[in-house]
């Protein structure tokens, strides 16, 4: 029923409601009615019941009138409907979160990749066959079976595309044309009675001269300006003093950390400082050779200004300064002995990353860099000693996931990741060189996820070119997590250090892991089991040479 609402606020409340709907009759005339007055009303929806103003259920202004074919809803029926509505509404949203954590609302990509939930008691060397037991595809979804071959068309496209072919060492002559200032500041020969490679450099300046105005890392970095500000208050007392003229000590590396990223380096880094005979850079990782020495602070922001050798020089001054001291002690000098302090330095991009050099060197072959950092290395230091610490590449692969992705991490956002990455390499190893391709600048800074990173034989193949074997140390983070005490001891012994008390070996090696998986990242859970299946597939014959190289079937990762 339709009541003028002016005629039922004048009602007494004893009064009924169909004395309103007298008023608001058939033959109601708003110009008649002593109430409405002939204004323009806003017609009021109710029921038979007395009124009340609770009961108010819609109001609508006085064009509705104009709709005489609707009826109205009584106030059970809009009540039936609105609790229905709330119903329905509560069961979808119950639908869509238990669908969402079983992963059934997941939309398709444009590869079709199936999702899985992952079973952790599905093993590393199970084929997909013996997926079929523990998983059944989604019909929300594509066959995993399917999706599986699909991939496995791309891989199998790239193995048919490996060849391990032998790079060719670039002579020094070449060395030099590309980078003179770099070979005009380092030496040829360095002091006989120091384990690293140091030299005096003659120091032009006085008292009042700031050494590390100009330096870089000081310059882009406020971490390190507490550092530097120390070094300016004792670099005068540190200075040599010969014939009127002061010279500085300046020293290389002894040793090098050179990777791989997400495998355990940091934690080696962290214990082998506490070492009483090794000394590292002022920075963990100055990323000098491989970036900071082409202008490259981050590679999202473009090329700066290249940091001078000078600058990288500066981050051992420390270590120098102690080395200086034993030299200059009185048992050195009468006796000949050798300073048995070590320099290290530990950046994990140093083995795999020349992304560079297609902006800074020519006369490259098929795209393949002419100039790798190694060559540089040996070139001023032939006798380095070079640690890797490497990791199963499908689990590294995931780890450096999801430490570098920024947001809507997931184990299926890895696996569409993964699947994207693997048809660009395979695009690129179709018109290229496996060499080109690792090295392929453009490539991996368009792969979502870093594949060519865990192609450690590749890396290790090309240091091999340049450094002797029995100068690298390959380490496995499996074996570094379940016997820390082996590990370090064989660290030790390749870096010829001193014996350790008990208590500096318990520091070293009972210490607790650097650098681990953050507790938001192991909320994510493991990556799903068809993803690591065609990972495994992927790296496989990759790890197969590398077992072959280093005569160790363990890195082959079956069990890891």
């Amino acid at each position: 029923m339709r009541y003028c609402i002016n005629c039922c606020i004048h009602l007494l409340p004893n009064d009924l409601h169909r004395q309103c709907f007298r008023c608001r009759g058939p033959d109601h005339n708003n110009q008649k009615c002593p109430v409405c007055k002939g204004e323009n009303k806003i017609p009021l929806y109710t029921d038979s019941k007395q009124m009340k103003w609770l009961a108010v259920l819609e109001v609508r202004t006085d064009h509705c009138e104009s709709w005489n074919g609707f009826f109205c809803l009584r106030k059970g029926k809009l009540c039936s409907l609105m609790f229905g509505l709330i119903v329905m509404t509560l069961v979808m949203v119950s639908y869509i979160l238990t669908g969402a954590k079983h992963g059934l609302l997941l939309i398709p990509s444009p590869f079709h990749y199936g999702a899985f939930a992952s079973n952790p008691s599905l093993m590393d060397n199970e084929s997909l066959s013996d997926m079929k037991d523990h998983y059944q595809p989604s019909k929300m979804n594509i066959s995993y079976v399917k999706d599986y071959s699909s991939i496995k068309l791309i891989i199998d496209t790239i193995t048919s595309k490996i060849e391990f072919i032998t790079r060719q060492r670039p002579d020094l002559e070449e060395l030099r044309k590309q980078e003179p200032h770099m070979f005009s500041v380092i030496p040829n020969k360095f002091l006989p009675n120091s384990k690293n490679p140091c030299w005096y450099e003659e120091y032009r300046g006085n008292t009042t001269t700031d050494p590390y105005a100009t330096n870089s890392y000081a310059l882009y970095s406020k971490r390190f300006r507490i550092f530097f500000d120390y070094l300016r208050k004792v670099f005068w007392n540190h200075l040599y003093h010969y014939k009127g003229k002061h010279y500085r000590l300046r020293c290389l590396p002894h040793f090098y950390i050179i990777g791989q990223p997400k495998c355990g380096t940091t934690d080696l880094y962290d214990r082998l400082r506490l070492h009483p005979e090794v000394r590292f850079s002022a920075i963990k990782e100055p990323h000098w050779w491989t970036r900071k020495r082409f202008g490259i602070i981050r590679l999202r922001d473009g090329f700066h200004d290249r940091y001078p050798v000078e600058d990288y020089l500066d981050l051992f001054d420390l270590a120098a300064h102690q080395i200086q001291s034993v030299l200059q002690s009185e048992a050195v000098r009468e006796r000949g002995k050798m300073s048995n302090v070590i320099i290290g330095e530990a950046s994990a991009s140093t083995m795999w990353d020349n992304n560079a050099w297609i902006f800074f060197y020519d006369n490259s072959t098929d795209g393949e860099p002419p100039f790798l950092i190694q060559d540089f290395i040996h070139a001023f230091h032939p006798n380095a000693k070079l640690i890797i610490m490497l990791r199963d590449p499908v689990e590294r692969l995931y780890s450096d996931y999801l430490y570098f992705a920024s947001a809507n991490k997931s184990a299926e956002d890895f696996h569409e990741k993964v699947a994207e990455s693997l048809q660009l390499f395979e695009g690129c190893v179709l018109d290229y060189s496996l060499r080109a391709c690792v090295y392929n600048n453009t490539l991996n800074n368009a792969m979502p996820v870093r594949l060519q990173v865990g192609l450690y034989v590749v890396y290790l193949l090309d240091w091999l070119t340049v450094f002797d074997k029995d100068q690298i140390l390959v380490l496995r983070l499996e074996d570094h997590a379940s016997n820390m005490r082996y590990t370090m001891h064989k660290v030790f012994h390749f870096l010829d250090l001193g014996p350790l008390s008990e208590k500096q070996e318990a520091l070293i090696t009972k210490s607790p892991a650097s650098n681990t998986r953050r507790p938001e990242d192991r909320s994510l859970g493991p990556m799903l089991p068809t993803t690591k299946a065609i990972l495994r597939d992927f790296y496989r014959p990759f790890n197969t040479k590398l077992a072959q190289v280093l005569f160790d079937d363990a890195f082959l990762w079956k069990r890891t």
